[in-house]
């Protein structure tokens, strides 16, 4: 299985693991606003939302021109990479994981900017809906053009 993953996959794979290792729940690509998706979303035990983007090549990371809309839709942000990443090139101000396809580690955490009762409760919501969806569309056929279950 591992490997039909993308190496950025592979990375989400390893920080999901490790999130769940300290008692967070996580979701790969989860939009919080139109126009944006986050790699791994992380929900905490007190509610604290970690957004993670993983980067999987130091062009992967220069390419990235939209990270800086998703701090204002998380507790903290942090950017997870493999052992080989020149990870001088990550902004100080952002947390750094050093990740493979099994674990991860936080080698740096990121600065807690509290996110605004309101938004947090959206999202959580969002989070709770998505989370429930995903394995929903596992199991039943997508409705069809017409608004019709296919059978």
């Amino acid at each position: 299985m591992t490997e039909l993953l993308q190496p950025g996959q592979r990375l989400a794979r390893g920080v999901s693991r490790h999130l769940t290792a300290l008692g967070f729940s996580s979701l790969e690509e989860f939009v919080p606003t139109r126009g944006l998706r986050v790699d791994v979303v992380g929900l905490g035990p007190k509610g604290e939302l970690w957004v993670i983007e993983c980067k999987s090549s130091r062009a992967d990371f220069q390419s990235d021109s939209k990270w800086q809309g998703y701090l204002e839709w998380c507790d903290r942000y942090f950017w997870a990479v493999d052992m080989d990443f020149p990870v001088e090139l990550l902004p100080e101000a952002s947390g750094v994981i050093i990740a493979d396809d099994y674990d991860a580690e936080v080698i740096r955490m990121a600065p807690e900017a509290k996110l605004a009762a309101a938004r947090r409760r959206k999202l959580i919501q969002k989070f709770a809906r998505d989370a429930a969806r995903r394995p929903q569309t596992l199991r039943d056929p997508r409705p069809g053009l017409d608004g019709q279950w296919v059978v």
